[in-house]
C-alpha cells in the first residue's frame, strides 16, 4: 500500500519561488510587448499627469538605462548572476532573504530575456523600458523587481541581525538568572553498599550462647 507523503518545506518553497518567477517574468514581457505595440518612440503618454508617464525607449545597458553599449558583457554577467542567485536560494531559509533573492532573480531573468530574444540579436538584444517618473531613469517591471528585491535584502540584513542579537541577549540573561539549576539528566553515581540494620540479641539467644561457650 502506497502511503502519501507531504512535500517537504524546501520543496514547497522551491515551488513558490518558481511560480513567482514565472508570474513576474510573464508580466514583465507582456507589458513590454504591449508598450512596443502601442507606443511610438518619442511620444509620452500621461497616465497620472506628469507624475507617471509611458515613454518607450530601448536600453543597451543595465537597469535604469545605466552602462549603455555594454550589452554582451552585461548579458554574460546576468547569466552568472542568475546562477548565483539560484544557488543562494537553495542555501538560505530566512523568509525575507528568500523574498529578496526571488525578486532579484525575477528582474535578472526578465531583462535577460530581452538580451536573448529582442533585436538586434542573441546576447545583443536591447531591453525595453517604458515607465517614467519625474527625475528618474526610464524603467520596466523587471527593474521594479530588482529594486524591491534589493530593499528586502537590506531589510533582512538589518532586522535579521537585530533579531539574532536580541535572541542571544535573552539567552544570556536567562543563563544569568538561573546559574545553578541542576541537570535532571545527569546520572547519579551509586554509593557504597550498606548492610541491613541489626537488632540486639534476645534473652534466649544470650543464654544459648553462654551454654555453648567452652569453660575457661
Amino acid at each position: 500500500m502506497n502511503v502519501a507523503t507531504e512535500p517537504s518545506p524546501r520543496r514547497n518553497r522551491a515551488r513558490r519561488v518558481a511560480l513567482t518567477v514565472v508570474a513576474v517574468v510573464a508580466v514583465d514581457q507582456i507589458t513590454k510587448s504591449i508598450a512596443v505595440a502601442r507606443l511610438d518612440r518619442g511620444d509620452s503618454v500621461e497616465v497620472i499627469g506628469s507624475l507617471l508617464t509611458f515613454d518607450l525607449t530601448t536600453n543597451s545597458g543595465g537597469s535604469f538605462s545605466l552602462f549603455q553599449g555594454s550589452t554582451p558583457i552585461l548579458a554574460v554577467l546576468a547569466i552568472g548572476a542568475t546562477g548565483y542567485l539560484i544557488h543562494l536560494l537553495r542555501t538560505t531559509d530566512d523568509r525575507l532573504t528568500v523574498a529578496g533573492l526571488t525578486l532579484l532573480l525575477c528582474g535578472a531573468l526578465g531583462n535577460l530575456s530581452d538580451r536573448f530574444f529582442r533585436s538586434p540579436g542573441f546576447l545583443r538584444g536591447e531591453v525595453v523600458d517604458f515607465i517614467r517618473l519625474p527625475n528618474w531613469p526610464t524603467f520596466n517591471v523587471a527593474d521594479m523587481a530588482v529594486t524591491f528585491g534589493s530593499i528586502a535584502l537590506i531589510a533582512s540584513v538589518l532586522f535579521g541581525g537585530r533579531a539574532a542579537s536580541r535572541a542571544t541577549a535573552e539567552s544570556a540573561a536567562g543563563d544569568a538568572t538561573n546559574p545553578g539549576e541542576p541537570d535532571d539528566d545527569r546520572a547519579v553515581e551509586p554509593g557504597p553498599p550498606t548492610s541491613p540494620p541489626t537488632s540486639p540479641p534476645t534473652a534466649d539467644e544470650r543464654s544459648t550462647s553462654d551454654e555453648s561457650a567452652p569453660p575457661r
